[in-house]
């Protein structure tokens, strides 16, 4: 390995690489062009490829999917189900945060992973804190 942090990469994330109108493009370009470690999961991937069809168009959503399916951004954790049962015990204790079950089983496997990075525009990692949003 290169020697880079690995760092988990969410929805929020992806989508700013692909939405130029995003206002986060610029950043995410950025810091992906530096090739980072990343690591995402199936779940991550899901979502993603919903929230770019739905936003934005199926071409789109079908170039950005094969490039996450194919590994090429990052690499794929799945979703297990004992991580499952804990993200669901997670979604049912912060009723108070707007976490979706997505971000609970983020949360779940940064912390089986001991990862403390998440490539983020979501200010959910950082309400639990335990987690720092980069770059």
């Amino acid at each position: 390995m290169n020697g880079q942090l690995l760092t988990f990469a969410d929805t929020s994330a992806w989508f700013a690489t692909v939405d130029p109108n995003d206002p986060n493009h610029g950043i995410a370009r950025r810091f992906m062009s530096a090739k980072p470690r990343l690591v995402t999961t199936n779940f991550v991937i899901d979502e993603t490829i919903t929230l770019v069809l739905k936003r934005l168009d199926y071409t789109r959503a079908l170039r950005l999917g094969e490039q996450l399916w194919g590994g090429q951004l990052a690499r794929i954790i799945y979703i297990t189900r004992a991580d499952q049962q804990t993200a669901w015990q997670l979604f049912k204790r912060y009723s108070d945060k707007e976490f979706s079950f997505t971000d609970c089983t983020s949360f779940v496997v940064m912390e089986r992973l001991g990862l403390t990075h998440a490539f983020a525009f979501d200010e959910h990692f950082s309400q639990t804190g335990q987690f720092v949003c980069i770059p």
